[in-house]
């Protein structure tokens, strides 16, 4: 039992290596840039740079990745049916029973409840576990070791804005020293032991530019597709089975979702995203006949240290936009309450 403990007391230390390597290069580009170049006139939009870069880097840190709720775990009764059920089929029985009063839409690649069993709870849509972390993740997108943590629903969008930063912060010093840089390799920068710092500030911030430039880029494919990067290599699975767009909305509902829906928010690593982790609207489905009633059910998520209970169709409804609205008004309207027949509501897939 010791020894384990402390294996993983050293796996934890380890872990924060790639962490105080990033910190330490930013310092030392601090210093380098401000200390030893200090070009005066570029010193304001740098530090705007320096200061949004490391706000969205601690903020991807330090959020803890929201993990499913005690809603999610079987009860006492069913756990205790589970534990003592050796056949695999009748387990499923037991978690599909369960699930019925839960918003689930998504499978196993062979039709199965999501159950994890080192959290021993059902798992909501889009939840995964992590290894690393040793738990089950909302929206997992995955474990970033330069930041030590599990990206996910409660900070992914400080991770894409991390990633914008770090990019315009490198980008900007790469650009307003190559000019020295040249001076460098002409001879015609002063002999000073400065010259080393322009050599290296500008090949360390040209090559991160460049590889967390394709890293961007990639992510941000991933928000327009409403995609995580665990869905881009295994599609989700639903009912009628797998399908990688099933939580595609449209762009611009994509990148509200991540974002939010006040604009004055989106460049700031404040949290500002739709939803609250466990339910999200699809394309492929709004009701599931397998369910039960989960419309009345109230599930706390906390995000940055708020737990705010809201209804799990909430981030449905509201995702879902006007559209789906007018399709109710037009039910409910006088010129409907005639014909009492049974309405099936479809949403038109959006290429």
């Amino acid at each position: 039992m010791a020894p384990s403990h402390v294996v993983k007391c050293c796996q934890r230390g380890l872990s924060w290596i790639p962490v105080i390597f990033i910190n330490l290069v930013v310092c030392w580009s601090y210093y380098a840039y401000v200390v030893e170049l200090c070009i005066f006139i570029y010193l304001l939009v740098f530090h705007v740079f320096f200061f949004m870069f490391i706000w969205s880097y601690w903020k991807t840190i330090i959020s803890k990745p929201a993990s499913p709720s005690k809603e999610f775990c079987l009860p006492k009764v069913d756990k205790e049916l589970y534990e003592k059920e050796e056949n695999p089929e009748a387990q499923q029985e037991i978690l599909k029973r369960v699930a019925r009063n839960l918003p689930i839409y998504t499978r196993t690649g062979s039709g199965a409840i999501r159950y994890c069993d080192c959290c021993q709870l059902i798992k909501p849509d889009r939840c995964h576990h992590c290894s690393t972390c040793d738990r089950c993740v909302l929206k997992m997108d995955h474990h970033c070791p330069w930041v030590n943590n599990c990206v996910g629903f409660s900070n992914y969008k400080f991770f894409v804005l991390f990633l914008v930063y770090s990019m315009l912060y490198c980008v900007y010093i790469a650009a307003t020293v190559l000019q020295y840089f040249i001076k460098f390799w002409t001879n015609h920068l002063p002999d000073t032991h400065a010259k080393f710092h322009v050599l290296f500030l500008f090949f360390v911030a040209a090559m991160f530019f460049i590889s967390i430039l394709s890293l961007f880029s990639y992510h941000l494919w991933l928000v327009g597709k409403n995609r995580t990067t665990i869905e881009a290599f295994r599609a989700p699975v639903f009912r009628n089975g797998p399908d990688k767009n099933g939580f595609t909305l449209g762009f611009r509902k994509n990148v509200t979702q991540v974002f939010g829906d006040q604009k004055k928010y989106w460049c700031l690593p404040i949290y500002s995203s739709l939803g609250d982790g466990y339910t999200f609207p699809t394309r492929l489905v709004n009701a599931d006949s397998e369910q039960g009633n989960v419309e009345h059910q109230v599930i706390k998520c906390t995000v940055d240290g708020q737990t705010n209970p809201r209804p799990l169709s909430e981030s449905q409804n509201h995702l879902l936009g006007n559209d789906m609205h007018s399709e109710e008004q037009k039910e409910s309207s006088p010129t409907n309450i005639e014909v009492c027949q049974p309405v099936s509501i479809t949403i038109v897939n959006e290429s």
